[in-house]
């Protein structure tokens, strides 16, 4: 073999994935820190929800805690325009609250009082959690997980990762761990939404026992699913460029 085969091997790596990483794990960790935007895309997206969920629970003026969560949503966007980055999490906070507030007014039309609107709030985000784990399930189950499609961002061929069985394990474990705070968040909450829609519990009860469990044991399982997650993208064991089939010495079994 010529002495300057390897480093040959390596400028043709290189060359062919120009986004200067050379294995999945780290590549996955890469474009899942762009999607989920960081520390300050995280607290963008969440915090106008919490803003109204602190409000309302000890004023119970749903007007006041829509309001206060918009402004912080405004604020946000003005910020992120001033400095001139993305504005799509802060949007995502803001569609959040619009479906919400048509939910309060459909309540409100349908002669529900204060905390029967409360409830109509929490009611497009559990719909939504539901949505999405069930479709990122789906994916997993048909060994399409939804994980390996951010995989195929900017490659010639998007469907590449497809063709590695290790790769293809690696986006399922890490699907599944993504769904899992929302699909037990739905679990828990969905019920007692139920309750208290049909009155066999009061809705403020119903709204209060939803806003902790989204506000504690919500962020407990997101905190602890995304740790996992990057616990299984620290190992780096997974080359971009292994053939199909090809074996991996540091894979576990499915």
């Amino acid at each position: 073999m010529p002495e300057d085969a390897p480093q040959r091997a390596v400028e043709d790596t290189a060359s062919s994935h120009p986004i200067g990483v050379d294995t999945v794990e780290a590549l996955v960790r890469r474009q899942l820190a762009t999607t989920l935007g960081g520390r300050r895309g995280a607290i963008e997206a969440a915090l106008p929800g919490l803003v109204f969920t602190l409000l309302w629970l000890p004023t119970k003026q749903i007007e006041l805690a829509l309001v206060a969560a918009g402004i912080v949503a405004a604020i946000a966007l003005v910020l992120r325009l001033v400095q001139r980055s993305t504005t799509q999490y802060v949007f995502n906070a803001i569609f959040g609250l619009a479906i919400g507030w048509v939910f309060v007014r459909w309540a409100a039309g349908s002669g529900g009082d204060a905390s029967d609107q409360a409830l109509a709030y929490f009611l497009p985000g559990i719909l939504y959690s539901g949505v999405y784990s069930i479709v990122l399930a789906a994916t997993c189950l048909l060994r399409w997980p939804m994980l390996g499609f951010m995989l195929g961002v900017g490659a010639e061929d998007p469907l590449e990762w497809r063709k590695n069985d290790q790769v293809v394990r690696l986006c399922s474990r890490l699907t599944w761990l993504m769904l899992a705070p929302g699909a037990i968040g739905v679990l828990l909450q969905g019920p007692v939404w139920l309750l208290g829609h049909h009155d066999v519990i009061r809705a403020e009860v119903a709204v209060t026992i939803i806003a902790v469990l989204r506000l504690g044991l919500g962020w407990v399982l997101r905190i602890a699913a995304f740790s996992l997650m990057f616990w299984l993208l620290a190992r780096n064991a997974t080359p971009l460029e292994a053939a199909a089939g090809e074996p991996d010495a540091d894979a576990e079994p499915a």
